[in-house]
């Protein structure tokens, strides 16, 4: 199995102070710890994602990377509206495990989606062989789709099926709907069933139907060959007990599947839409 999303970090509250504190994530998660929650889940391989928007984040996730072969890859960030990002694009791009950037568009205006010196920035990233991970809310679906049709030779990666609103036994027809339309984008090379956990109000206990409902939805409108998998740790430990849970849980939804669609969804569609080295 390739988990297609998590983050390390050696924490302190002033570098992280969207971590909630006396939480499970108000602490070290670095690679020890990785190699432990992968090594129970069964998982072999793992891309690293970005959680602190720093050059320096993005240079300590790579040496992180290079000291085990559980990590394949790094999804990093650079600031792609500065006049210099070909200087930093220039630093990363060589090393063979910087896959992809990723800005937090989750807390950013509509506006900063379509700026033109932040797609200055995206329009450099396919002559260095890189991904572009998505990171946004259910309602900024409308607005990504316009990001995704201005960047048509940038492959891109949904993250966390685009934090759907997780209410029982519903499906979101809003989010439905412009899945539908992003799923259209043949730039969009995959999606990511990771992340959902958290979307449950923090009231409501998490809803295993409505899990199943989006993996379903998800399957149905991106189709096998590209929903991957992902664990969103260590953040999904603040509804779930472990990276097993997860992790089991998405086996258990891909269980009526065929071996080779499994194989796809747990392994083999992150490893092409990140172009990971063997």
């Amino acid at each position: 199995m390739l988990d297609t999303h998590h983050h390390l970090w050696s924490y302190n509250a002033d570098d992280y102070p969207w971590i909630p504190a006396n939480t499970p994530l108000a602490q070290n998660h670095l690679l020890v710890e990785l190699e432990e929650a992968t090594s129970l889940a069964g998982v072999t391989g793992t891309i690293a994602v970005q959680a602190r928007q720093t050059t320096e984040e993005s240079a300590s996730l790579l040496k992180i990377a290079h000291q085990s072969d559980l990590i394949r890859g790094v999804v990093g960030w650079i600031p792609l509206v500065s006049e210099n990002v070909d200087e930093d694009l220039e630093l990363f791009s060589d090393n063979p495990k910087f896959v992809g950037i990723r800005h937090v568009l989750q807390d950013e205006p509509d506006a900063y989606f379509l700026r033109d010196d932040f797609h200055r920035g995206l329009s450099k990233l396919p002559a260095h062989d890189l991904r572009y991970d998505i990171l946004l809310y259910q309602h900024q679906i409308p607005v990504a789709t316009k990001l995704v049709d201005r960047q048509p030779e940038l492959g891109m990666i949904i993250d966390h099926i685009a934090k759907p609103k997780a209410q029982k036994g519903r499906v979101e027809h809003e989010w439905r709907s412009g899945m539908k339309e992003l799923a259209k984008r043949e730039n969009i090379l995959g999606v990511k069933f990771s992340g959902l956990a958290t979307e449950f109000p923090k009231e409501d206990e998490i809803d295993p139907d409505t899990i199943r409902a989006y993996f379903e939805e998800t399957l149905e409108i991106f189709g096998a060959e590209r929903v991957m998998f992902g664990t969103d740790w260590p953040v999904c430990l603040l509804r779930l007990d472990s990276y097993r849970q997860w992790a089991d849980s998405v086996i258990m939804l891909t269980s009526s599947l065929s071996g080779d669609e499994k194989d796809l969804i747990l392994k083999k569609n992150g490893e092409t839409a990140y172009q990971l080295k063997s």
